[in-house]
C-alpha cells in the first residue's frame, strides 16, 4: 500500500558545495563549513542549540536521482554493484541525507556547521540531537 507523504523543508543550506565533482563523499572528508539557514516559522525551534554541541541534519536531496536501487559504492566501479539501502548514496528511491554535523556559531536564524557534504541550496528537513549513549 503506497500512502503519500508531505515533508515540507524547514530551512536550507549555504555552502561553497555545487556540485558533485567538488564534493568530498563524506562530511568528515573534508566538507567546509556551510550555514543552516532556517525559516523564520520554524526559527523558535534553533533556540537551545549550543556551539560544539553534534547533531544530525536531515536534508532532501533535491539533486539525486530517484530510480537508482543498485550502485557501485562510492561511485567507483571496482566495487562490486551493491543495493542502495547497504550505501550512503544519494541516488535512492527517497533521497534523504543523513548528517552528522558539529554547531560551531549559532547566529539568529542560522547555524554554521562543520563536517556537511550537501550542496548550496539542499532543504533541510529536521535537525535531531545526538544523544551520548545512544542506539
Amino acid at each position: 500500500m503506497t500512502i503519500p507523504y508531505e515533508v515540507r523543508p524547514i530551512g536550507y543550506v549555504e555552502s561553497p558545495l555545487v556540485d558533485r565533482k567538488g564534493a568530498p563523499k563524506q562530511g568528515f572528508e573534508g566538507a567546509p563549513d556551510a550555514w543552516l539557514v532556517f525559516d523564520p516559522g520554524v526559527a523558535e525551534g534553533i533556540r537551545d542549540l549550543a556551539t560544539g554541541a553534534d547533531v544530525f541534519v536531515l536534508t532532501w536531496l533535491h539533486r539525486a536521482r530517484r530510480d537508482v536501487v543498485t550502485v557501485h559504492p562510492r561511485d567507483d566501479p571496482r566495487n562490486p554493484e551493491t543495493g542502495v539501502f547497504a550505501t550512503r548514496s544519494q541516488d535512492r528511491p527517497n533521497p534523504i541525507g543523513l548528517h552528522r554535523v558539529r554547531i560551531a556559531a549559532v547566529d539568529g536564524s542560522r547555524v554554521l556547521v562543520r563536517d556537511l557534504e550537501a550542496f548550496d541550496g539542499t532543504p533541510v528537513v529536521d535537525v535531531k540531537p545526538v544523544l551520548a549513549g545512544g542506539r
